[in-house]
């Protein structure tokens, strides 16, 4: 009897998750996966006193049609309180329509709300070669998707990270290890606020 009221108590106690839906910006492309910003991120979590388990479903590669496809299965498994959808970089780098991109990001993010979830949306850049307007159009995507789905946003996922080589991958994609730190602030600016409401 003791045994089992101390087996209901644990999962009681089982702390709620952070799902983290991305490519391989998400998912320490390069680096060892502990330096990568969603290890990080867990840190923190815990270092500021929230009980949540941040689970990375994040797969390089993926594009928003990827990533859409394989949603309901990761919200099934994971029951996640909040989803960092960070998806859209792989889609442009491909050049596909951004009625395309649009369209997947859109919903994603209402199966995310059909689950009940709460949801930060992060913003991607495209390297500078893509041209001004291309990259404004693309930013301006994900800044009509929050406003239409009054859901937050992190505008720019690689603020302070994209515009130093020295922080970059020799690919000029990919941030080094040890712009991880910057990364997962940037992206703690968004999530915190999240988390304060839960609490």
């Amino acid at each position: 009897m003791l045994s089992y009221n101390h087996t209901a108590f644990a999962a009681n106690k089982t702390p709620a998750s952070i799902l983290v839906l991305g490519d391989s910006l998400s998912g320490a492309y390069g680096i060892d996966i502990d330096d990568g910003w969603v290890a990080l991120l867990q840190q923190q979590v815990r270092n500021q006193g929230y009980d949540y388990k941040v689970i990375n479903a994040s797969v390089s590669g993926d594009t928003t049609r990827t990533g859409l496809s394989r949603i309901d299965s990761a919200l099934k498994n994971h029951q996640p309180e909040i989803v960092i959808i960070a998806l859209g970089g792989n889609d442009g780098l491909r050049g596909l329509a951004f009625s395309e991109i649009e369209n997947s990001l859109s919903r994603i993010i209402e199966h995310c709300i059909q689950a009940k979830t709460q949801i930060l949306l992060v913003g991607v850049r495209l390297p500078p070669n893509y041209g001004q307007l291309y990259n404004q159009q693309f930013a301006q995507l994900y800044n009509s998707l929050a406003q239409r789905y009054d859901i937050p946003l992190v505008p720019k996922m690689l603020d302070q990270i994209a515009e130093n080589r020295e922080l970059m991958q020799q690919d000029g994609v990919h941030p080094k290890a040890e712009a991880q730190p910057i990364l997962m602030k940037n992206i703690w600016q968004g999530l915190k606020p999240l988390l304060d409401k839960k609490s």
